[in-house]
């Protein structure tokens, strides 16, 4: 069934800011003793908020000092302004949606300011969006909590069921089945059993998304 809304999670969907932020968070957790293989930093931290990766980094040996969190935001900003690509096929999935009548929504994890750094770098990106930016951090209630996706639902207008949620982490994948959202996970890289443990419908490439949805 076609859906009436659509929430997009924003890194690693939108756009391809996971590999900046896990090749600086492997410098800072090196830094202060904690090396861990790249598979396993992203089993462990992705999808989550850097206050959380703080905890947990701690929590595994990692001497990061209080104040880590600010600073390491400061760092990432910077590092994703330096230049952070979309995922291939998202500005044809958006002409899509728009042409089906379609809206759409950002749920994320990551602050505010990230999302306008990253989608701000892409002409008439934000636009698309418009006020419809909606940060777990700033509504303090990150994923996996079913508040962000429940309250991006209800800014589009539509019951959760009648929505879809695109994800590419399990947590985000358990917050949608959490709010009682359909969720769709983007799984370009492996077997994606993570997400369908979560109950994630799988797809490997936007191209395929359309389809999926049943525009």
């Amino acid at each position: 069934m076609t859906p009436r809304a659509v929430i997009f999670d924003c890194d690693g969907v939108l756009v391809d800011s996971e590999p900046a932020a896990f090749d600086l968070l492997a410098e800072d957790l090196a830094a202060h003793g904690l090396v861990l293989p790249r598979a396993e930093m992203e089993r462990i931290f992705i999808g989550g908020t850097i206050a959380g990766v703080h905890v947990r980094a701690r929590s595994l040996g990692a001497t990061l000092p209080d104040g880590w969190v600010a600073e390491f935001y400061e760092r990432l900003y910077a590092r994703l302004a330096e230049g952070t690509p979309l995922v291939p096929g998202v500005l044809h999935l958006l002409d899509a949606l728009d042409a089906a009548g379609i809206p759409y929504a950002v749920g994320s994890n990551g602050s505010d300011r990230k999302m306008q750094v990253t989608l701000g770098q892409h002409p008439g990106l934000l636009d698309r969006f418009r006020d419809r930016l909606f940060s777990g951090q700033t509504l303090g209630a990150p994923k996996p909590a079913p508040d962000l996706y429940l309250h991006a639902a209800r800014a589009l207008g539509q019951p959760p069921a009648a929505c879809a949620v695109i994800e590419d982490s399990p947590t985000g994948a358990r917050a949608a089945a959490a709010a009682g959202i359909p969720c769709f996970g983007f799984a370009p890289h492996d077997d994606g059993a993570a997400l369908a443990a979560e109950g994630a419908i799988l797809f490997r490439s936007m191209a395929d998304l359309p389809r999926l949805l049943g525009l």
